[in-house]
């Protein structure tokens, strides 16, 4: 399986095994923003990334969203580790911020495409924040086994003077899923709105 893939890039989930990838995890990772006040002082304006997953039948018709406020969907095939309203206070400590868990082996038969896309909650430039990094992999929340798409979305060309972003789509062509590295920002303001985008351009 290729590692760390570049926007626009498709993959099987076929390992070198020759056995079909079942988890998956999207991990988002993210920094506070540093402000300095009057009289030389730092303070720290917290960040509100929001990680999301909508679902979509072979028509792209929208089955189910999976976001902050719907932590599981219909079927039990993926689950979010909840809302991170503020990124990481203190510096970057390397762990994910928000933490999307997708089986495959759960997933209902109608289900021919799965988005991840991303959303500034409170409307912060990804430019202007100071470390947002995305990494899909092989494994849970407390296991990387192997990472096959990374996003650096803080320092990423592109990306500032946006506030929604699609992270990767996994997709199902003759029974088989694959993965299409997507990491294109949207001018969309709003959950809502990206999840149109991605029924319009990226299915």
């Amino acid at each position: 399986m290729a590692i760390n893939l570049q926007k626009g890039q498709r993959i099987n989930l076929k390992k070198d095994n020759g056995a079909t990838l079942q988890n998956v995890c999207v991990g988002v990772n993210w920094g506070a923003i540093e402000k300095r006040g009057w009289f030389g002082g730092i303070s720290k304006e917290a960040v509100d990334l929001d990680a999301s997953c909508a679902l979509y039948d072979k028509s792209k018709n929208l089955l189910d969203v999976v976001y902050f406020g719907n932590l599981h969907s219909k079927d039990g095939s993926i689950l979010h580790s909840g809302d991170d309203l503020t990124g990481d206070m203190d510096g970057d400590d390397g762990l994910d911020n928000e933490i999307i868990t997708l089986d495959f082996s759960k997933l209902h038969s109608s289900v021919e495409s799965v988005a991840f896309v991303l959303n500034s909650f409170r409307g912060h430039d990804f430019g202007t924040i100071p470390f947002a990094s995305i990494r899909i992999y092989e494994g849970t929340p407390t296991r990387v086994n192997e990472v096959f798409a990374t996003y650096n979305i803080a320092k990423g060309e592109g990306f500032a003077g946006h506030v929604s972003m699609v992270m990767g789509v996994f997709y199902k062509r003759n029974e088989e899923w694959k993965f299409n590295a997507i990491g294109e920002p949207t001018k969309d303001r709003k959950l809502e709105e990206t999840i149109k985008t991605v029924q319009a351009k990226f299915l």
